[in-house]
């Protein structure tokens, strides 16, 4: 087997490697160190090694390390040189330096691998140039900010939210959201909203947490989460934002309160006009009477409409239920009396109007009812349902009584052109709904079908 040669095993080394003399003269080097600075080996083997190139290894940070440095030391690593060396480029290296000595004489070398890291460098510049730019943006952001590791711990945070919340950076980096202050962010569905954010790709959108906070005081805030990725590298981070609300749910909590007032006084106002009308019905004549019943259970429809919402929020959903069962109380009341054997019930899913549409829906059924207990029970007994569900994509409104018919006699059926005729069939254009009728022994039941628009959504948009 022949021999392995020294500059074999040499050659094999990854970084570049020269042995230098004690003048500092190159005795030999790899393949490696050819490559990365791109000389020959004739233009290198006993030459100075600042002499090399035509000078561009006369760097002072190598002068250094082998004139005063490594004289006085056996060893030296990780010795960084920066430079721009002719027909390469800038390379970023890091010398390992070590006195060796030939066995059997005390000739002293010196023996300079060059690992090369510019690659490193170059990224981990980026990498601050970017960690720069970020914490500038963050910083300008008006809204407190945090940047959270995939653990919800704390990486940076911006100047707003240090001066909002009486910290010191160093203060909050590295802690866990939850753990801040008195755990006013310890919130089990904040908890497991976040911890979806990386996994599920699933954002956080204005979650709100009111509470009593260290040095500022009661604040609402509105929370929204974001996955974030840096370009070169593979660390994944959330960004986390917190938006004070406090002022504006202030505002829209008085606009409620004074809006209810002001449903509650013109419910009032209603109730007023329904007791003046009560006034003339009980001095009109019998030819009058049914008109002015008319009007006032229209009347209190509307009222019925403004009591529930002064209940509620600002003109915001009116509850159907609620609804239903006052307009029907307010039947009993006018039409009806304590003793009457007609049954008014409502059978009604738990939805909510919009409240623009909550008016003419009322004084659709309010009409619909009416009808049914002027007409439907000569005998004086039965029982009206006022429904309200949603199916196969659309709502139906539906108003059903177990009396005689509209087949038995024009006196047990509405007049077909008449007021109130009218102004159901004008209601129900004014929702876009459709009306259909059905009529036998066993009662009548009319079926408005309408768009969900009149709905509200679970968040209270239509």
């Amino acid at each position: 087997m022949d021999t392995i040669s020294a500059q074999d095993i040499v050659d094999t080394v990854s970084e570049g490697l020269v042995v230098l003399g004690r003048d500092l003269t190159v005795a030999s080097a790899n393949r490696r160190f050819y490559e990365l600075f791109a000389v020959a080996p004739e233009e290198t083997i006993g030459r100075r090694i600042t002499a090399l190139g035509d000078g561009q290894w006369d760097i002072p940070e190598l002068r250094r390390l082998l004139e005063e440095i490594l004289p006085q030391r056996r060893v030296v690593d990780a010795f960084e040189v920066d430079h721009v060396f002719p027909g390469v480029g800038r390379r970023i290296v890091h010398l390992n330096a070590r006195k060796v000595f030939r066995q059997g004489n005390q000739v002293e070398h010196v023996l300079v691998t060059f690992y090369d890291v510019t690659a490193v460098r170059e990224e981990q510049l980026r990498a601050a140039r970017a960690a720069m730019v970020a914490r500038t943006i963050v910083d300008t952001i008006r809204d407190p900010l945090v940047i959270l590791d995939k653990d919800l711990k704390i990486t940076m945070a911006s100047r707003n939210f240090v001066r909002m919340f009486g910290d010191a950076e160093a203060d909050v980096v590295g802690k866990e959201i939850f753990d801040l202050k008195q755990g006013q962010w310890n919130v089990a569905a904040l908890r497991a909203q976040l911890e979806r954010v990386v996994p599920d790709e699933a954002p956080v959108e204005e979650f709100l947490i009111e509470d009593e906070f260290p040095d500022i005081g009661h604040r609402a805030f509105k929370l929204n989460a974001r996955k974030i990725h840096v370009d070169g590298n593979h660390v994944t981070q959330l960004l986390l934002a917190f938006e004070d609300v406090t002022e504006a749910i202030a505002v829209d909590r008085h606009k409620d309160v004074l809006a209810a007032e002001l449903a509650h006084r013109i419910k009032n106002s209603l109730q007023v006009i329904s007791a003046f009308v009560a006034f003339e019905i009980r001095r009109a004549a019998e030819p009058c009477r049914d008109g002015y019943l008319a009007m006032q259970s229209r009347i209190n429809a509307v009222a019925e409409l403004y009591d529930v919402v002064a209940q509620s929020s600002a003109f915001g959903p009116v509850n159907v239920e609620t609804y239903f069962e006052g307009i029907a109380a307010s039947i009993r009341s006018s039409l009806l009396g304590e003793a009457s054997q007609i049954e008014i019930v409502v059978d009604a899913e738990p939805l909510a109007l919009v409240a623009d549409h909550a008016v003419p829906i009322g004084l659709l059924v309010n009409e619909l009812a009416t009808n049914a207990v002027k007409y439907a029970f000569p005998e004086g007994s039965g029982s009206i349902v006022l429904g309200f569900r949603q199916r196969n994509g659309e709502v139906v409104l539906s108003v059903e009584d177990n009396g005689v018919g509209f087949d038995h006699g024009a006196a047990s059926a509405p007049p077909a052109s008449g007021m109130g005729t009218r102004f159901i069939d004008a209601f129900v254009r004014q929702i876009s709904g459709t009306l259909a009728r059905a009529s036998g022994d066993t009662g009548t039941t009319v079926i408005v079908h309408l768009p969900t628009s009149v709905l509200t959504t679970p968040d209270g948009v239509s």
